[in-house]
């Protein structure tokens, strides 16, 4: 009893984190750019908001942070990016679907190499975890299909066998505890 307590409070407490950062980063992105950024100067504080500035752009008293942000994104793009866009416009759709299977697939392969050589994990496990670390540097990951469908499938289906696989351990534990 006192476990689940305790874990309700630790899950209490995650979520009340992630939801004051989430009000906190839109607060953030409201303030007008250049006042926050001259405060911060005036401070002397050892971050200030200069990085965000792209080159050649005006900004006004009235553009927010939240503004620079998207048009510093906006104009910024690697060679990389441009390169993967333009193969992934010359490739059929169901071979870019192949192609973001073999992505994710060689990344889940990488971190399930890792995770077998460097520690005890055992099969299952390592399998279930190196997934989930493979949808996630995909979804971070150019790919070749436009859209978030195939991001949330292949982060979501590993999430999916982890929750199913805590479920049966937790009834297999509770029947063996009945039993006992």
């Amino acid at each position: 009893m006192k476990k689940t307590i305790l874990q309700i409070i630790l899950l209490v407490l995650f979520i009340s984190l992630c939801v004051g950062g989430y009000f906190a980063g839109r607060y953030a992105l409201k303030l007008p750019f250049r006042s926050t950024n001259d405060a911060l100067h005036k401070k002397d504080a050892p971050i200030n908001l200069d990085f965000l500035i792209p080159g050649g752009t005006y900004i006004d008293e009235t553009v927010t942070v939240g503004e620079v942000i998207k048009v510093r994104l906006k104009k910024e793009t690697s060679l990389f990016e441009r390169m993967i866009k333009t193969l992934a416009d010359m490739i059929p759709e169901p071979y870019g679907y192949v192609a973001d299977l073999v992505l994710f697939l060689f990344w889940t392969f990488s971190f399930m190499a890792f995770f077998r050589i460097f520690t005890f994990m055992g099969y299952g496990r390592a399998l279930r975890i190196s997934m989930l670390l493979g949808g996630c540097v995909y979804y971070f990951m150019p790919d070749f299909t436009p859209g978030r469908g195939e991001d949330i499938l292949f982060i979501g289906a590993p999430l999916g066998i982890i929750a199913l696989r805590a479920t049966i351990h937790r009834r297999g534990r509770k029947r063996k505890a009945l039993a006992a």
